[in-house]
């Protein structure tokens, strides 16, 4: 939902009635993940996307209906339906929906904020319920005060981990096959992207990793090159030893770096560092004979190989690029293909499941 939340605040303002359809729970090669959302208001206006275009047509009518009734209700789209063709369902996957009317989304004003701002919060939801779930308080129900309990403890682990998703929960904690399931959905601050070296590619990989909702701080110890004016997209600017500035920020296990100044007295001590971090991904820019070098430095500075083995370098995937942009694309791909396990091949030439 978070890449709606400005146009549902907007429509808050001006006091416009509205539905929220949510992905709450895929199978086989659904296009969109639990936790994406689109929003159809009373004016026929609509935000987000939960298919990619499969199932827009079926979910705006629905939600028309949600928006008059005021009344949530939980849709399924998929292959096994009679109506899945009708639907426009014709990708192979199957779709869960859970449709909401605002009146029925708890504390809503306060949790778009939060979305905005970065601060964390989690929701419960079953068809005709939501509970919101802060650091330091809830808010709402799902309709029975044990549930309410057991969706609290699941979604602080949940939001811990930043995952979201439809469990199962019993009345007094426990996690049991036959009792309600829940649609938990948590939210982040944005995961951070970390680029170092503020050269002309730089630039276009801070623009994509905004693109691809991170937080984007450029950092560098050259003031001349690191300045607003190159860099106007990203989000934190630092002008600082790298080594230096990654040793006193947070990284944790959604950060991604990226190491583009392929120079040794900036990238030796960094990558010491940077090794040492929970950072889901480590790439480092340089040609092959760049890295055989250091590589070696690396060693000869006590660097093990397994911490070694987790720099992908040279950086990004082979795609014949020779631009910034183009390069940019290449960082982007590989960073994509690992953190949801893809091949980085063709797809015309696999037999898996597209959307996983």
């Amino acid at each position: 939902m978070r890449d709606i939340v400005d146009g549902l605040a907007a429509w808050r303002a001006d006091g416009v009635r509205f539905a929220v359809a949510t992905v709450v729970r895929t199978w086989n090669s659904a296009p969109r993940q639990p936790g994406a959302a689109m929003a159809v208001n009373e004016h026929g206006e609509v935000l987000g996307s939960v298919s990619g275009g499969c199932v827009e047509g079926a979910v705006y009518a629905a939600a028309e209906e949600t928006i008059k009734s005021k009344k949530a209700q939980q849709l399924t789209y998929g292959v096994s339906d009679g109506d899945a063709f009708e639907v426009g369902l014709t990708c192979g996957g199957t779709i869960e929906l859970l449709i909401q009317p605002e009146v029925a989304l708890i504390d809503l004003d306060d949790v778009l904020a939060a979305i905005r701002d970065g601060r964390p919060v989690a929701t419960a939801s079953i068809a005709g319920n939501q509970l919101v779930i802060w650091p330091d308080r809830t808010a709402g129900t799902l309709g029975d005060q044990g549930l309410d309990h057991a969706a609290e403890q699941q979604a602080a682990g949940m939001l811990a981990a930043g995952t979201t998703g439809t469990v199962r929960l019993g009345h007094h904690g426990e996690q049991r096959q036959e009792e309600t399931e829940v649609f938990v959905q948590t939210f982040l601050a944005p995961p951070r992207m970390i680029v170092f070296g503020a050269i002309d590619f730089a630039g276009a990989v801070a623009r994509i990793g905004g693109f691809l909702g991170y937080h984007v701080t450029v950092c560098d110890a050259r003031p001349v090159f690191a300045t607003r004016k190159r860099f106007p997209s990203a989000d934190d600017l630092i002008v600082r030893w790298p080594h230096q500035y990654l040793e006193s920020t947070t990284v944790d296990e959604r950060t991604v770096l990226c190491v583009l100044t392929h120079d040794p007295k900036f990238d030796i001590p960094l990558l010491e560092v940077a090794l040492r971090t929970p950072a889901r991904y480590i790439g480092v820019m340089g040609s092959r004979r760049t890295h055989t070098d250091r590589m070696r430095r690396l060693r000869e500075a006590g660097v093990s190989e397994l911490q070694l083995s987790r720099l992908s370098a040279p950086i990004g995937l082979d795609l014949g690029a020779r631009t910034p942009e183009e390069t940019a694309v290449a960082i982007a791909a590989e960073i994509i293909a690992r953190a949801w396990g893809g091949s980085g091949l063709p797809l015309t030439g696999l037999d898996a499941p597209i959307h996983g």
